[in-house]
């Protein structure tokens, strides 16, 4: 007797390799899937504006990044000193301008060249919730801790959405037509807005991006927040603020994913590859020489074997980290 409703998913008919360069953009859940594949070394390019959540900070990301526009002073706002862009992430505001613009511009650059290679483009939107700042009416990506009283609230109309992505899937089409896109549904509910108010947004999401399916370049969809919500339906697979999955949760939803996108002799080098790079993440008992020189042993071992199976496989600073903790 099964127990569980398990979300089943197809095989994509295109594949992951290490030879194709992956972007991913939109909400923190983009993180989880793209962190996992960077800690496999695989060719992996995320939010390089920081964390986006709705429709429209996403669109505002894909076009600095296929237009090469570059940000000058007059797209910064100074707020208590702090420069910052409305269109990035708090890690990208400094107190020096000139800092604030060469990350973000490089970010965009090494963005841009990245998705040139037209390999796949993973769009993860969050909320349809959008704020705009009233002096100008833009929506921004960040509120930066700006009063709240600078900005109105809107729900995106599903028309607006699929208008806007329409005409990005468009240009994709044209200018990248080796590109495959999938989209996928965060499945981090946005509480700020109340249970019902998480679940209005997430359901013009779903409409929104049901009807982008249809567009002629055939995007494909991932469903990640079917399978947290569904298959994972118990609170042991969140973490301690019972919004974001566990990483148990992101660990399966992770295993699903591969299975999809990626074939067996690609998911083997990966598991062995992140086997070295998740080490380094271990708690470490300095107390025993003896057993900390036999773990770096063992690890060298491993890093040379990866090197020999994989040839290009750079792990030059895993290696000199294990050395480290021998004095090497």
């Amino acid at each position: 007797m099964d127990l569980r409703t398990i979300v089943k998913t197809d095989l994509s008919p295109f594949r992951i390799s290490y030879r194709n360069p992956v972007l991913f953009l939109g909400s923190c859940f983009a993180a989880y899937i793209g962190e996992r594949m960077k800690n496999g070394k695989m060719p992996v390019c995320i939010n390089p504006s920081g964390t986006v959540y709705n429709p429209v900070s996403v669109d505002n990301t894909l076009e600095m990044i296929t237009s090469g526009r570059k940000l000058l002073m007059a797209d910064l706002y100074n707020h208590n000193g702090n420069w910052l862009s409305f269109d990035h992430y708090t890690e990208f505001s400094s107190e020096n301008p000139d800092e604030v613009l060469e990350r973000i511009n490089t970010r965009t650059a090494e963005a841009s060249a990245f998705l040139s290679g037209q390999g796949f483009l993973f769009i993860t939107f969050g909320t349809a919730r959008v704020y705009r700042w009233k002096r100008t009416g833009k929506v921004v990506s960040n509120c930066h801790r700006i009063p709240a009283a600078e900005f109105s609230s809107e729900l995106l109309p599903v028309e607006d959405i699929v208008a806007t992505w329409n005409k990005r899937l468009d240009m994709l089409a044209s200018n990248f037509p080796g590109l495959k896109v999938v989209f996928t549904i965060s499945p981090v509910r946005h509480w700020k807005d109340g249970a019902h108010g998480n679940q209005v947004s997430k359901s013009v999401l779903f409409l929104a991006t049901e009807k982008l399916l249809a567009h002629p370049s055939s995007p494909a969809y991932f469903p990640a927040y079917e399978i947290l919500m569904d298959d994972l339906r118990d609170y042991r697979f969140y973490d301690n603020d019972m919004l974001h999955p566990s990483g148990q949760a992101v660990d399966y939803i992770w295993n699903v994913f591969a299975e999809s996108y990626m074939d067996e002799k690609t998911r083997q080098q990966w598991k062995e590859i992140s086997s070295v790079t998740r080490a380094m993440e271990h708690r470490i008992n300095t107390s025993s020489s003896a057993g900390v020189r036999k773990f770096v042993a063992g690890m060298l071992s491993k890093i040379d074997s990866i090197g020999q199976k994989y040839p290009g496989t750079d792990l030059s600073a895993e290696r000199a980290w294990f050395n480290g903790l021998i004095g090497h």
